[in-house]
């Protein structure tokens, strides 16, 4: 059975209306698919409604950010019960808090010289499809293309919304333990997301992982999209050494990016995988 368990919709900062997501990783084999926008659950409704006409399974996902050793980390939740008391209060907070950060992002865009860049990204955001949830960087990153300050994203990204650059907004996310206590709370299976992509040495992606243990996670984004084969390597090594599960994921966001639905390198035979722990009566979303 083809599985994706990394996949945005426009509820947070994909491109595709969440049953196009689903209609999409339809078509492209899936067959188990989590919907895992950033800090909302907002678009499984419609996922799982999609997912029913396709005969298609689908299990409540969600992607939230913390904080870790001074960097903003990410953590998957699967197969919770999307209305438990603490993770609506945690999602109301992050839904607040990323607000402010857009309104910040568009302040300083506009101190620079870059006039509506708050309003701008918000409309491409409508665009796409209006969530209700703040404007991303990607968001911002289109508006400043469409604008002329950048020739593409890729250089908006680079000059001015990436890592350590003006629009690198910080936010009060919770701690690795709280955000883990949460999801818990809630009965999910937890994952680290893509422990390689944060800019750490080696020794310090370990201290990640053994706290992330320690706070009670459940498994490993051992695989993410197309990443090099040599991560995958030291990833899968990570998980053998803490006796962690294995996920894997395309990360998708949008058509033509870097990342496809169902697409994302193997994962080691020898890892156990984190979806075969799902039940068959798997929780279905709860509306709020």
């Amino acid at each position: 059975m083809s599985v994706d368990l990394h996949c945005h919709s426009t509820a947070s900062d994909g491109a595709l209306a969440p049953a196009a997501v689903v209609a999409r990783a339809h078509e492209r084999g899936v067959r188990l698919l989590a919907l895992t926008d950033h800090d909302t659950v907002e678009g499984l409704d419609e996922a799982h409604a999609a997912a029913k006409a396709l005969d298609m399974r689908l299990v409540n996902g969600v992607e939230l950010s913390c904080t870790w050793g001074g960097a903003t980390i990410h953590v998957l939740g699967y197969a919770f019960a999307a209305d438990a008391p603490a993770l609506r209060r945690a999602l109301a907070d992050l839904h607040d808090g990323r607000w402010q950060r857009a309104e910040e992002i568009g302040r300083r865009l506009e101190a620079k010289g870059m006039p509506g860049a708050f309003f701008g990204a918000r409309a491409i955001q409508r665009e796409l499809g209006d969530s209700g949830n703040a404007p991303a960087r990607p968001h911002f990153a289109e508006f400043l293309v469409r604008a002329g300050h950048v020739r593409d994203r890729a250089e908006a990204f680079r000059k001015w919304l990436g890592a350590g650059k003006l629009g690198d907004v910080k936010q009060h996310w919770p701690t690795l333990e709280q955000t883990v206590a949460t999801l818990k709370e809630a009965g999910a299976w937890i994952s680290l997301a893509h422990a390689w992509h944060y800019d750490f040495t080696r020794s310090k992606r370990r201290r990640l992982v053994a706290d992330f243990v320690a706070a009670g996670g459940h498994a490993l984004e051992v695989v993410n999209g197309m990443q090099p084969a040599e991560q995958v390597g030291s990833l899968a090594i990570l998980a053998r050494e803490f006796g962690l599960l294995a996920s894997a994921g395309s990360d998708f966001h949008a058509p033509g990016d870097w990342s496809e639905l169902g697409m994302y390198r193997p994962l080691p035979d020898d890892l156990p995988p984190l979806w075969t722990r799902f039940d068959h009566g798997y929780r279905t979303f709860a509306a709020r």
